[in-house]
């Protein structure tokens, strides 16, 4: 964990003194590129983004990754300099195929439609999963987790 970040999780309890200070959370980034970390990251503040993704069996794999049930995380750049806090409202999971138009959309990437949620998700996944030693295919389970961003407020 970066000084960055730490110091960046005490401004937002300072601006939120009903959370706990020994409340634990998580820190990370978007994607696997600097490029999408920053633009995902993005759509977070701009309120476009409420949702995100990820292979249950690497979350199963890197726990420490995986989302926390209304748990805190400081989303930061690829490089670590941390953007917001959010905390995780729901956690599903769901084979790839099951994922509904609606959650497509609080993703907020791309046109926001299902079908170029699928494309581009198909993509990531197929790229990913065999860098963890398995396959991806449309029964592969996501585990898609909504989110609400706290800090910074966009008013």
């Amino acid at each position: 964990m970066s000084k960055k970040a730490e110091q960046f999780w005490a401004e937002f309890l300072s601006e939120n003194p009903q959370i706990d200070r020994a409340t634990p959370y998580q820190v990370w980034y978007f994607s696997n590129t600097s490029e999408s970390a920053r633009e995902l990251a993005g759509l977070v503040i701009s309120g476009k983004k409420t949702a995100t993704a990820s292979l249950k069996a690497v979350n199963e794999i890197e726990p420490e990754k995986a989302p926390i049930d209304y748990g805190y995380s400081v989303v930061t750049t690829f490089e670590g300099e941390p953007v917001c806090v959010i905390q995780t409202t729901e956690i599903r999971h769901l084979p790839f195929s099951e994922v509904d138009a609606k959650f497509a959309f609080d993703e907020g990437e791309g046109d926001r439609t299902l079908e170029d949620w699928r494309r581009t998700h198909r993509d990531y996944f197929s790229r990913e999963a065999p860098q963890y030693g398995f396959d991806f295919d449309e029964s592969s389970i996501i585990c898609c987790e909504r989110f609400r961003l706290l800090y910074p407020k966009n008013d």
